[in-house]
């Protein structure tokens, strides 16, 4: 890989920098037929290779992420378009290009072709540009789109708990394309347009996955959707709560693009720029949806230049570009509003453990106690067990309700049951969960002595939720699997003071179990120290054996040793 993803990490703290526009919109400008989608009709003059697809039995115009290959010409020409009115990052043509959308077409089997080849045409026009402006570079965003397929959400309402893809298939198919991208020269990789939080824990799972197996890192951008004046994405999340489930993956920048203009956009912007400890990106649509345009969008560029300058000089952008309706114009406009405007300094933000459901929730230095609703527990509740292995799960919802209804800050669900499929029924009720928002509104702990039903849990969950538990009991290399996995879904985690010997029992094994452990996380992992819960261990008191007599004082002194130690 080159030196350019060092770049741009440079370059953004020096200035704005500008994103491209619209390619859909642009697209639609060429009025291309299915002949011109198949490749069996030529768009234009055009004397290179590119690709056919004549018996193909599945209609594919609309498929635009196609057209890299059979009128290459076309993309290679927006994308010029937007380098000579200013932009900085061009994204690639590769927004469906993921198996789970091209499965629509038939076309699973380009995946990796398609990602490629729109790497490389970005990139060959960003270096014709570079060769012309040497000291101007150009960044290729590798782009994973959401897919058209939602892992948190039922297609079916009738069937809340199904979903017609899980997340280790799009795990997959994400890895398929972040390949193809990034051996066709993308220096970034764009996880855009998300409204599912899931389908983008997804995808940068296999980020992570790619780098840690190929040995390479490039810097990742996160642009999220929201879809309308209830300030939600589609799948449920405020802002905040979107940013609390993805900051695990310490990307370059976060942001929103499409759905809304840049006048509806802006609180959410704002919001972002409070809370996200990494730069930030915009890029909107022109205004809403107007079928009657011919652009299909009203807003003029300047207008939207003058709404996204505003944002810029209210110190919320770091990126700035267009979706849907923007044009070249869009995008020059913008880049000359915003040439002078300093770029947002990233905040100072204390440190706290962010939690998330379909709301943020925040432990700091000054809050109270957290409450735990233990209810939904089979170990714990004999009404919530009978509940579950009678297979009644809309009563056992009810008892998660409660819960929430009667100040329940977090949901913890077990079902460690020698009668259960325990993996089946943790994704069955965390998937039912997902559907009532009065529930899954608080985070989640997922509860379990079994690392696969954790894990289960984990692919679950768009939230960022607490793993209870990990410890020491089998040993470092066990222990540094699981916290790594935990860290790569985003979660927060229960350590329990137990090691290789057994559980802590006195003030000295506790400490240095929960030392050992934090040095472990931090230092090893990556784990921020801010996302680990200990647990030091309560055993029995007043039993009247003489060797328990100090659990309690042993209890108490520890957990003010690692207040006080392991902050």
């Amino acid at each position: 890989m080159s030196n350019k993803p060092h770049l741009i990490e440079q370059l953004i703290k020096q200035r704005i920098l500008i994103l491209d526009g619209a390619m859909g919109t642009m697209i639609q400008r060429y009025k291309l037929t299915e002949k011109h989608y198949r490749g069996t009709a030529l768009y234009g003059d055009y004397n290179g290779v590119r690709r056919t697809f004549v018996d193909h039995h599945v209609d594919v115009k609309g498929n635009n992420d196609l057209l890299v290959l059979t009128q290459p010409h076309i993309i290679r020409e927006i994308h010029a378009q937007y380098l000579a009115a200013g932009a900085d990052i061009l994204e690639t043509c590769t927004f469906n290009s993921t198996a789970a959308s091209l499965d629509d077409y038939d076309m699973v089997d380009l995946a990796y072709e398609l990602n490629f080849a729109g790497a490389r045409l970005a990139r060959d026009v960003c270096d014709e540009f570079e060769a012309k402006i040497p000291n101007k570079p150009r960044f290729v965003a590798g782009v994973l789109g959401p897919t058209t397929k939602t892992a948190s959400i039922s297609p079916d309402v009738n069937d809340p708990g199904f979903r017609n893809i899980s997340f280790d298939a799009l795990v997959e198919g994400y890895g398929v394309a972040i390949g193809g991208l990034l051996d066709g020269g993308a220096d970034v990789l764009m996880v855009e347009t998300i409204f599912d939080t899931l389908n983008a824990k997804a995808a940068l799972f296999a980020i992570e996955k790619h780098f840690e197996q190929h040995k390479v890192r490039v810097p990742v951008m996160i642009s999220g959707t929201i879809t309308d004046a209830s300030g939600r994405t589609l799948s449920g999340q405020t802002t905040e709560a979107f940013w609390n489930s993805l900051s695990h993956a310490r990307p370059l920048s976060i942001g929103l693009n499409c759905a809304l203009g840049g006048d509806l956009m802006r609180p959410y912007i704002e919001e972002l720029s409070r809370v996200a400890s990494c730069y930030v990106s915009a890029h909107p649509n022109a205004g809403l949806p107007n079928p009657l345009s011919d652009t299909g969008y009203d807003e003029t560029p300047e207008y939207t230049a003058k709404v996204v300058k505003e944002f810029a000089t209210s110190g919320f952008l770091n990126i700035a570009g267009g979706c849907c309706g923007t044009s070249p114009a869009h995008i020059k406009a913008i880049a000359e509003a915003l040439k002078d405007v300093p770029p947002r300094a990233l905040p100072n933000l204390e440190h706290k453990c962010r939690l998330s459901g379909l709301e943020p929730f925040n432990i700091g230095d000054d809050s109270l106690f957290v409450n735990v609703g233990e209810r939904c527990n089979v170990t714990g509740s004999a009404k919530f067990k009978r509940l579950i292995l009678e297979g009644q799960y809309d009563e056992a919802l009810e008892v998660a309700k409660q819960q929430v209804e009667t100040g329940a800050q977090v949901i913890d669900v077990n079902v460690d049951e020698a009668m259960l499929d325990g993996e089946a029924a943790m994704v069955k009720f965390l998937n039912l969960i997902a559907s009532e928002p009065d529930i899954c509104k608080v985070p989640l702990m997922i509860d379990s002595s079994k690392w696969s039903i954790i894990e289960a849990g984990l692919k679950c969950v768009q939230g960022k939720a607490i793993v209870n538990s990990i410890s020491l009991k089998e040993g470092e290399e066990k222990f540094l699997h699981h916290a790594r996995l935990v860290r790569r879904y985003g979660a927060a985690a229960v350590v329990m003071a137990f090691d290789e010997q057994g559980q802590a029992d006195t003030f000295k094994r506790k400490t240095e179990i929960c030392k050992r452990s934090y040095d472990i996380l931090v230092n090893q992992v990556g784990f921020p120290p801010e996302d680990i819960i200990f647990d030091p261990n309560i055993f029995a008191i007043a039993t009247g054996i003489e060797e328990h007599n100090n659990y309690a004082v042993d209890f108490i002194e520890a957990t003010a040793w690692i207040r006080k130690n392991l902050p």
